[in-house]
């Protein structure tokens, strides 16, 4: 178990962000271990069929990811600087890594080291240029199709995160996050099963939350110095992400708020814009927009602008009438 201890400095530098860079990499481990991460088996088979041909491009990546395995290489998901960093500004710091960090960091993988892991521990400067290509290639075969939507799951998650904490603190902030985390007296506990280290973090370094999707259904901690301590962690909708049907609603709602809206408000258990709706529920985007309004006055909604996006929530209150349907 990894045991966090938070002064008051540290509750105030909470901070969240997301990691293009990190959901390439966990995206190989639901690629490698499909029964594991049985949520994104619709993606898994489509992606494989696309990497067939091409798997001997991807030896680096692959064997620094290890299935099966409990560590991932730190250099491989840093903490991100930023709140929302592109795969480039990502790549381009990876291959910036010291050598000294991505030999130690080589040296923690289980067993005996694959050829090509061994060869960037020999020679890291041009084993991370290697590795950086590879990580080009992967994205834009199996991550870059879909990012437009992860992206959006992951900005709904942040919102719903930053939201909790306005209105309950750290307690409500940490309270459904994972059920690995709990949090006690300004003690943050991760119930990692092979990992075990009580630390004090230093004063005001905080802690970046760090949503993701493919790390279902773990959760992952970064909490090597001099970096900011990070937490890795499933959003919320993700068991819906890949998912073709059509919502439906409980008929008790549908008969109070009206079939369309019911049915609205159900696929609304995950942050969605006005045309991601459309498409789910098969409404013109004119008409969803409509109810949207009707919905978001009455208090069952929220409306936060990502972008040039605008999500839309559930609310609390809203979650509580499907909670009472039977």
């Amino acid at each position: 178990m990894l045991t966090l201890q938070f002064s008051a400095q540290d509750l105030a530098r909470i901070r969240f962000a997301r990691s293009p860079l990190s959901e390439a990499v966990h995206s190989v481990r639901a690629l490698k271990d499909p029964g594991g991460h049985a949520v994104h088996l619709p993606w898994a088979r489509r992606t494989r069929a696309l990497l067939t041909d091409r798997q001997p491009g991807f030896a680096l990546l692959s064997a620094l990811v290890q299935v099966p395995g409990s560590y991932i290489p730190d250099f491989l998901t840093p903490v991100p600087e930023s709140g929302s960093p592109s795969l480039d500004e990502q790549v381009d710091a990876l291959v910036r890594t010291p050598a000294a960090i991505v030999r130690a960091d080589l040296e923690r993988l289980a067993g005996p080291r694959a050829t090509p892991v061994e060869a960037l521990h020999r020679d890291p400067t041009a084993g991370l240029e290697r590795l950086a290509d590879e990580l080009h290639g992967y994205w834009e075969l199996a991550v870059a199709p879909h990012w437009p939507r992860l992206a959006r799951l992951l900005d709904g998650e942040i919102l719903r995160r930053a939201r909790l904490m306005a209105d309950g603190g750290a307690a409500a902030l940490f309270a459904d996050l994972h059920p690995m985390v709990r949090w006690e007296g300004g003690l943050l506990h991760v119930d990692h099963r092979r990992y075990h280290h009580d630390r004090t973090l230093a004063a005001g370094q905080g802690l970046v939350l760090i949503p993701s999707v493919f790390v279902w259904p773990e959760c992952f901690s970064q909490t090597n110095p001099p970096r900011q301590p990070g937490l890795i962690h499933p959003a919320r909708g993700v068991a819906c992400l890949w998912e073709s049907d059509s919502a439906t609603a409980p008929d008790g709602l549908a008969r109070v708020l009206g079939r369309s809206r019911a049915v609205l408000l159900a696929a609304l258990d995950t942050p969605r814009s006005t045309s991601e709706l459309a498409t789910r529920v098969g409404m013109p985007a004119p008409t969803v927009s409509h109810h949207l309004k009707a919905l978001h006055a009455a208090g069952l909604t929220t409306a936060d602008r990502v972008g040039r996006s605008v999500l839309y929530l559930r609310t609390p209150a809203a979650d509580l009438l499907f909670a009472q349907q039977p």
